[in-house]
């Protein structure tokens, strides 16, 4: 019997991946197929992506359909002339873009491009998205637009998955990634935190909330002692919000909630996330972070007993909110002041049981509270961080009327977040206009969301204008150059590298300032406008001490700033101000990673071979980015690599970033809560900002490890 096209097709399918399973089991000599992999693509292309692609007879057809069809916002494309347009979508097309790896164009075809709205037919190829991207950003800027193309076809830059996914469509959601608020110590602001969460979380936005301006369980309301539930029942309220709010029933919301560790309420909030909960407490998919301020890490140095103080008496007696005071800086006037109820519990056992939480699920996430306010430029308090602790924002509070209306809007956070590829910067012809190119597109991010549904969030991203400009492929990079993670030359690298991607950031939003005569809210009081930022790059040497590292910055044509350099664009910064009050934040690229084929952030790979669980498609394999038979020692992972070299890397780059970096630990299954609290230490005295998850790698059930698979030789 002849075989059907819907068999072949079939048949098809399971070739590819088949062939991308192949990836993951050593040939006869006992070396990686990487060719299977590059089968798997041509394959999955061709048996899949072009019998399901729709045909249109002409580029401009295609364009014309779309519009009329309500897919691309015909807004987008009238900002330019026609010919520009259908000769931008031709130029992307004869680029000769193609999929580094299976993975890669899975994800792409399965989560990013335009599809009919019966789901059954592609509307788009990468190189379509990447216009209508350009298209979206650039805003009516043909040279801009140019650019941006050029930019993310090499893979040197790569919008973050609510950009890249979102730009030119007609049925979208924000542009932005996430959303950062405070919740008020009343139930008006209560009230709204839940709203804001359901309004949110249905345009795709993941959330986090301040809880530690909250009065504590039983603290009193209205005088009458013992009424206050404290903070859980809050957090039941908001993870019931996100879990409603699920997007059309696509994906869960996504929200997180940051106490501080001097709050009443820390060891119920830890509680939450144990195994053994009760379930009237149990938090099932709210994250949890912890702000820790440098006073808690010296009472457990001395074994003292740490207090924690009412929030409640605080605001009341001291006329600010909880979360807006320094812990470390009022801790013994607290102490002192017999008028503020306390509770106290032991300093070191409170860590014990933040290692115990994280080595049970991962959670909390960490601020280093006091490290985070001493790094920030900007005038104003830093209480919280966001769903992945790389957002470090200033912040205000509103004050609502009780219709909830707002009586005055105060300041809360939006992320408009995109990475650099580490090596395709590297390689680009003009590194200085790549950096530029990004800041800039991540700016008209900014500039195009309004998010109206939250007066708080349109009112802060009006006042900062603030982005978060990141970084991936690091581990990648510096296999490709022969250069071991972690190792001297690597932390120089990563050191030099930040400070260059900072100088062209810098400069670019002094352009910005001065094209458009306008800086931040807040920058007269900044220590950009004293100066004093700056003092670091005049005072300190910013040059290659290695020869490794010198030869790989005058191989790629880069000049790092020199003194003077920097002496220059302080003086520009003074004078024209800069217009973003954020730059850079380095998140956990995950999708965008494979997409670009790069390693994620800045971190080691988590394995050779990565293994990745699809919906229902079920393992996909990937390769780390430029790993050969002959580089593998040079991909140690991250369990391997261990939590301090790590630590050193992210501690290098983390002199130059603005905001936060998305700090993962990994340990092996033989760690110990006492390996957690010394990396917790270790990375606080070399002046981390936050800690992320913590990893341990799970021991191998006996007998399901398989002979001659690469995933599983750790």
């Amino acid at each position: 019997m002849a075989t059907t096209t819907a068999e072949r097709v079939m048949q098809n399918t399971t070739d590819y991946h088949a062939l991308n399973a192949m990836l993951n089991l050593y040939d006869a000599s006992g070396r990686i197929q990487f060719s299977k992999d590059r089968d798997a693509v041509a394959a999955f292309m061709s048996a899949h992506v072009q019998p399901n692609s729709a045909i249109f007879a002409s580029a401009q057809e295609r364009l014309d359909w779309l519009v009329a069809g309500g897919y691309y916002d015909e807004a987008v494309l009238t900002r330019y002339e026609q010919a520009f347009v259908t000769d931008l979508f031709a130029c992307a097309s004869a680029y000769g873009f193609q999929f580094q790896t299976f993975l890669g164009a899975w994800k792409f075809y399965t989560s990013y491009t335009l599809k009919t709205f019966d789901g059954k037919r592609y509307l788009e190829h990468f190189p379509d998205r990447v216009v209508m991207v350009a298209l979206t950003l650039a805003q009516g800027d043909e040279a801009l637009a140019r650019q941006l193309t050029d930019e993310m076809l090499s893979g040197r830059f790569q919008p973050a998955t609510p950009t890249f996914l979102n730009c030119g469509k007609m049925q979208r959601g924000e542009l932005v990634s996430c959303f950062l608020l405070r919740i008020e110590d009343n139930m008006e602001s209560i009230g709204r935190a839940v709203n804001s969460a359901l309004q949110l979380s249905k345009r795709g936005g993941g959330v986090a909330f301040l809880l530690s301006n909250l009065r504590e369980a039983g603290a009193p309301i209205k005088r009458i002692e013992n009424q206050s539930s404290g903070v859980i029942p809050v957090m039941k309220m908001l993870e019931d919000a996100f879990s409603y709010a699920n997007q059309l029933g696509a994906r869960q919301g996504a929200g997180a909630v940051y106490l501080n560790a001097h709050h009443p309420d820390i060891l119920r909030f830890l509680d939450t996330k144990r195994e053994n909960a009760d379930e009237k407490i149990r938090i099932k998919t709210l994250s949890l972070g912890v702000t820790i301020p440098d006073i808690t890490f010296r009472l457990a140095r001395e074994n003292a007993r740490m207090a924690l103080f009412s929030p409640y008496d605080v605001e009341r007696l001291y006329g600010k909110a909880f979360g807006d005071i320094a812990v470390t800086e009022m801790y013994e006037q607290l102490v002192a002041d017999a008028r503020v109820r306390k509770t106290w519990i032991s300093a070191r056992e409170f860590f014990q049981t933040l290692a115990e939480i994280q080595f049970e699920s991962g959670y909390p996430y960490i601020m280093f509270e006091d490290t985070v306010n001493r790094a920030s430029p900007v005038a104003g308090r830093i209480n919280m961080s966001n769903l992945c602790a790389e957002i470090l924002q200033v912040n205000s509070a509103s004050e609502f009327d009780e219709n909830l209306d707002y009586a005055r809007v105060g300041r809360d956070i939006s992320c408009n977040l995109g990475s650099l590829n580490i090596a395709h910067t590297m390689d680009s012809p003009d590194f200085g206009r790549t950096v530029a190119t990004a800041v800039r597109a991540l700016t008209a991010v900014s500039d195009m969301s309004h998010i109206r549904a939250v007066p708080s969030i349109e009112a802060g991203n009006a006042a900062s204008h603030a982005i978060g400009l990141g970084q991936m492929n690091l581990h990648g990079y510096l296999a490709r150059e022969g250069i071991a993670y972690g190792s001297p030359e690597a932390l120089e690298f990563t050191n030099l590298y930040f400070c260059a991607i900072t100088w062209h950031a810098l400069n670019t939003s002094m352009l910005l300032a001065r094209e458009r005569g306008q800086s931040f809210a807040g920058f007269a009081q900044s220590r950009y406008a004293s100066g004093e930022y700056f003092a670091a790059y005049l005072e300190g040497d910013w040059q290659p001490k290695t020869q490794v590292v010198r030869t790989l910055f005058q191989r790629a044509g880069i000049t790092l700033p020199t003194r003077d350099m920097w002496r220059q664009l302080r003086d520009a910064v003074m004078r024209y101000g800069i217009y973003n009050q954020n730059l850079q934040a380095i998140a956990p690229t995950g999708s965008i990673s494979y997409i670009n084929h790069a390693t994620s952030s800045i971190h080691p790979v988590a394995s050779k071979i990565e293994i990745r669980k699809e919906g229902k498609t079920g393992r996909v394999y990937y390769p780390a980015p430029f790993m050969t038979n002959d580089n593998l020692h040079l991909y140690q992972d991250a369990y391997d690599i261990g939590p301090e070299k790590i630590i050193d890397t992210y501690a290098e780059a983390t002199k130059h970033v603005d905001q936060g970096l998305s700090l993962t630990l990994f340990f092996p299954d033989t760690a110990t809560t006492r390996d957690i609290n010394r990396a917790q230490i270790y990375a606080w005295k070399k002046g981390i900002k936050t800690l992320y998850y913590i990893r341990l790698r799970q021991l191998a059930l006996e007998g399901t490890e398989i002979e001659g698979c690469v995933s599983c030789a750790l």
